[in-house]
């Protein structure tokens, strides 16, 4: 009888250790992981090149600017900054189509006088390289006519027909 209440002792003593250790040792672990102040990158991402189709449907913003754009403008950055070969089109259509208008057609559409805001952002896009197309359904059905969009930007037939045939080309569509 001693011999197995000695063994539930010691059982209990090792378990005690064991626990003690495992938790010293994840305080440890958790406490080093949040004071470190770096932060290392397992998976590095490295592109030779990147043909990438934004496809525009919907209106999302992060404060004042549409996610969209902020997306190129860090790709666009990234990839200079990398060396990467890319070619960056932004489709726009439905509901977003308005943010190719220019400002006179801008003010009629969305009832302001205050001209197209995201004109500038769009046009540093463009002169890094970014192409910007207007879906034809979209400026048929709102009236709008080629004059009516910012300078630089085509009307293409269909954007969906328009994104299908990029992805067939290779592009990577993302969807802001």
């Amino acid at each position: 009888m001693k011999i197995i209440v000695v063994m539930q002792n010691a059982i209990k003593c090792c378990l005690v250790v064991l626990v003690s250790l495992a938790f010293g040792a994840t305080t440890a672990w958790a406490a080093d992981a949040v004071t470190s102040d770096t932060l290392h990158i397992d998976i590095p991402v490295e592109l030779s090149r990147a043909n990438v189709v934004f496809n525009m449907d919907h209106v999302a913003f992060e404060g004042d600017n549409p996610t969209g754009l902020n997306y190129m403008s860090l790709m666009v950055e990234r990839f200079a900054q990398a060396k990467t070969q890319s070619d960056l089109i932004a489709i726009f259509h439905g509901e977003i189509g308005f943010m190719l208008l220019d400002d006179a057609r801008y003010n009629a559409v969305r009832h302001t006088n205050r001209g197209n805001p995201y004109k500038t952002m769009i046009a540093q896009l463009q002169s890094k390289g970014v192409r910007f197309e207007e879906c034809g359904e979209t400026a048929h059905g709102n009236g709008w006519l080629n004059a009516d969009f910012l300078p630089g930007v085509k009307v293409n037939a269909a954007a969906n027909l328009r994104i299908v045939q990029l992805v067939q080309q290779g592009y990577v569509q993302i969807q802001p």
